[in-house]
């Protein structure tokens, strides 16, 4: 298992970023065993997560999305784990937030598992 941790610092899924802020890509297949989402400032962030195949963007392909311009309120912690999602290699997630991460703001932690 493994588990990483990014800052989201993209604000918007554009032509020129398409996938906001990647938080992880798939090498061969994967599966996301928990996502847990931190917002560590003092004010409520607003954020979205998506789940992008290889060869699509979140740009062009809104159902990709995961969550939805979800406001997380400071300090706050959005954990799912109920669910495994299974990812095939240069699968992609990301996100973005209403405020970029800068010192303080949403991250998001991922736990994997090679399968």
């Amino acid at each position: 298992m493994a588990l990483t941790a990014t800052p989201i610092i993209a604000t918007a899924v554009t032509s020129g970023t398409p996938n906001g802020t990647t938080i992880y890509t798939s090498s061969n297949n994967n599966a996301i065993t928990s996502m847990i989402a931190c917002n560590n400032s003092g004010s409520p962030i607003t954020f979205s997560l998506y789940a992008v195949p290889n060869g699509k963007t979140a740009y062009v392909n809104p159902e990709c999305t995961i969550i939805s311009n979800l406001s997380l309120p400071a300090g706050e912690t959005l954990s799912l784990d109920q669910e495994k999602l299974v990812l095939g290699n240069n699968d992609v997630i990301c996100a973005i937030a209403s405020t970029a991460y800068t010192g303080t703001g949403v991250s998001i932690i991922l736990s994997t598992l090679p399968v």
